[in-house]
C-alpha cells in the first residue's frame, strides 16, 4: 500500500486527493512539522531538504509532490485523469502541471517562507507585495484560460486541476482570490466541492 507522509495544508494534499479520485488505497502517516523534526537525521533520510511530503510504495521513496502525482498515474491511473502521452492535449496538460508548481506556487511559497523566517518587525512589505503581484499574475492567467471551459484541459477534470487546486489553496490563505477573477472563483468552487478534495483536506 502507498504510504503518504502528511501534514495538513501542505503539498501532500495533492497526493491524497489524487488517490481519492482514483480509488487507490493509501496509508496517511502524520508528520511532526516542527523545524526540529524536519531537520532531524530521521526525516532527512526520507527528504534531504526536510520538506513535506514523502511517499513510499514498496521499496520506492520519492519526495516531490508532482513526481508522486505522475508516478501514481503511471502505475495506478489506468489512463484516467490525464490525456494520452504524446498528444497535443498532453502538452497542454503538462504545461498546467508545471505551471502550478514552478510558476504559481513559487511566489506563494516564498511568501510563506518569508513570514516563517522573519519576525513581524523584520519582514519587508515591499518584498511580500512583489511576490503577491507575481501570484496575482498567475491567477489572471488561469482566469483567462478558464473563460470558456470548466477545467484547465477542457471540459474534463484532470490531475492538472489537482496540481493547480493546491496552489489556489495557498493563494486563498493570502486573500489573493477575489471578484476580479470570476472564472477562477467558479473553478475553485468546482474543485473544492469534489468529494475527493473534501476527504483530502478534512
Amino acid at each position: 500500500m502507498i504510504e503518504i507522509y502528511h501534514v495538513p495544508g501542505t503539498r501532500s494534499v495533492r497526493v491524497i486527493w489524487l488517490c481519492e479520485e482514483l480509488g487507490v488505497r493509501y496509508e496517511k502517516i502524520d508528520v511532526d512539522f516542527s523545524p526540529e523534526f524536519r531537520a532531524s537525521a530521521e526525516w532527512r533520510a526520507l527528504n534531504p531538504v526536510g520538506k513535506i511530503p514523502v511517499m513510499r510504495d514498496g521499496d520506492m521513496t520519492i519526495f516531490e509532490s508532482g513526481a508522486m502525482v505522475e508516478y501514481i498515474l503511471d502505475k495506478y491511473g489506468k489512463e484516467r485523469l490525464r490525456p494520452a502521452p504524446g498528444t497535443s492535449e498532453s502538452g497542454v496538460y503538462m504545461q498546467w502541471c508545471w505551471f502550478a508548481e514552478a510558476t504559481f506556487a513559487r511566489p506563494l511559497g516564498e511568501m510563506v517562507n518569508h513570514r516563517r523566517a522573519f519576525a513581524a518587525d523584520e519582514q519587508v512589505p515591499a518584498v511580500v507585495e512583489e511576490m503577491a503581484d507575481r501570484a496575482r499574475l498567475c491567477i489572471a492567467a488561469l482566469d483567462q484560460a478558464l473563460e470558456s471551459q470548466a477545467y484547465l484541459c477542457g471540459p474534463d477534470f484532470t490531475a492538472a486541476d489537482i496540481m493547480t487546486g493546491y496552489s489556489l489553496m495557498l493563494a486563498r490563505r493570502f486573500d489573493l482570490m477575489d471578484e476580479k477573477y470570476p472564472n477562477v472563483l467558479a473553478y475553485w468552487h468546482r474543485l473544492s466541492a469534489r468529494p475527493a478534495f473534501e476527504k483530502a483536506t478534512a
